[in-house]
């Protein structure tokens, strides 16, 4: 199943053109006055939530460039957006997948309330089995004539707690390879065979969740792609993954650099030429990537996201991990201490109003969730600088005959 756009693209719309769109909203819609939600689902229904997706589907067939103009109109004048970072993994993972491989009636379904955060959604990929080997995964969904029952167990879920859809990766066939064998579906997480469970983290909260699937049913209407394909469009939402999290619009010093460069200026390390020597690498890296970012969301106003993400999530988990631990460094005696402890289970993550240990543990997920920086290195390796592939020796044997 491929997309099918709603309108011509572009059709000749113009920066004028969103901002008259834009003004047009505010009329109807006063931001000062209008409920936050149906402030947001005007928005989507006059294509100015995502400006590159269809016509009618939150968007305007339009260069996605032009969605910074919607965003700081509205800006400028207050109005309220959709909360990102709690809807993080439907915008940047969901979203493209539905578009990319979604039928019109689970496009028109599952796009409008995913981006005005009516539903939140998850990702049940991981598996305590599969480790970092994705295709190895072995929760299985079998057609019982009228659904496709799902057993098994996924893991690291985060926001699973709090989604009304995930999307799910399982296996339809084990007699065939393990790339071959797989089918991607839109899980119902109310579906009383899901079981959320908490993991509880260093940090003491608990962020993610292990999901246990018992017979969870799936209609055949939630299936996206072909049965068989799923690794295929999983590869649409992994590259999406990886940008949403490696190269997002970031203002400068607007994420860990920002954080702690001001715990430099409030002086806890004294003039230390050391520390202040390795802050500033840190800060001209980061700055680096951030407009490395900026970069590769212009590549992708002409196309889909490739490899090069993958190159942004693994700067971004080094430089993040190096810096929150320079501040610990920076604090001294002080950096020991973690009153930040709380047996909460957040909606979001948010590095800012935390202390320096919570960054610093919590950090040290970056380089596992998203893909694990050892597989990011393999992608880079072969899909960007053309080094020779790994040897894969399991590549063509059916799954059933694989140890596990």
């Amino acid at each position: 199943m491929t997309r099918e756009n709603g309108g011509a693209a572009g059709a000749g719309i113009d920066a004028e053109d969103v901002r008259e769109r834009v003004r047009e909203l505010l009329r109807q819609h006063d931001p000062a006055t209008t409920e936050r939600l149906e402030f947001l689902r005007a928005r989507f229904d006059a294509g100015l939530a995502w400006v590159h997706f269809p016509v009618g589907l939150g968007g305007l067939d339009a260069p996605r460039a032009l969605q910074s103009v919607v965003d700081a109109e509205l800006e400028a004048v207050g109005a309220p957006d959709n909360d990102p970072s709690r809807i993080g993994i439907g915008l940047g993972m969901a979203a493209p997948t539905i578009l990319a491989y979604g039928t019109e009636e689970q496009r028109k379904r599952f796009l409008r309330p995913l981006w005005t955060g009516d539903e939140v959604w998850c990702q049940l990929f991981s598996e305590p089995g599969a480790g970092s080997d994705l295709a190895a995964a072995g929760t299985r969904a079998e057609w019982d004539g009228e659904y496709w029952r799902v057993t098994g167990q996924k893991v690291w879920t985060s926001s699973a707690h709090n989604a009304r859809w995930a999307i799910l990766l399982a296996r339809t066939d084990p007699e065939v390879p393990k790339h071959q064998g797989l089918t991607y579906f839109v899980c119902d997480m109310t579906d009383p065979g899901v079981d959320v469970r908490p993991l509880r983290q260093i940090t003491g909260e608990a962020e993610f969740n292990e999901v246990f699937l018992d017979g969870a049913r799936i209609p055949d209407s939630d299936r996206l792609g072909e049965i068989g394909e799923g690794w295929k469009v999983a590869q649409t939402t992994l590259m999406n993954e990886r940008v949403a999290i490696g190269g997002r619009p970031v203002p400068r010093e607007g994420g860990m650099s920002g954080v702690v460069a001001e715990t430099w200026r409030r002086g806890p390390a004294g003039a230390d030429p050391r520390l202040y020597d390795r802050l500033l690498e840190l800060w001209v890296e980061a700055e680096a990537l951030r407009l490395a970012g900026t970069r590769l969301r212009q590549q992708l106003a002409v196309g889909a996201p490739g490899p090069e993400g993958s190159a942004m999530k693994l700067g971004f988990a080094r430089v993040s991990q190096e810096l929150s631990g320079l501040e610990l460094e920076m604090l001294a005696e002080e950096g020991l201490r973690y009153d930040d402890w709380s047996l909460r289970r957040p909606e979001k993550v948010d590095f800012t109003g935390r202390n320096a240990g919570y960054r610093y543990l919590r950090a040290k997920g970056n380089s596992i969730e998203g893909g694990t920086s050892e597989v990011l290195r393999n992608i880079i390796a072969e899909r960007v600088l053309g080094l020779p592939a790994e040897s894969r020796v399991d590549k063509d044997v059916p799954w059933k005959d694989l140890p596990r």
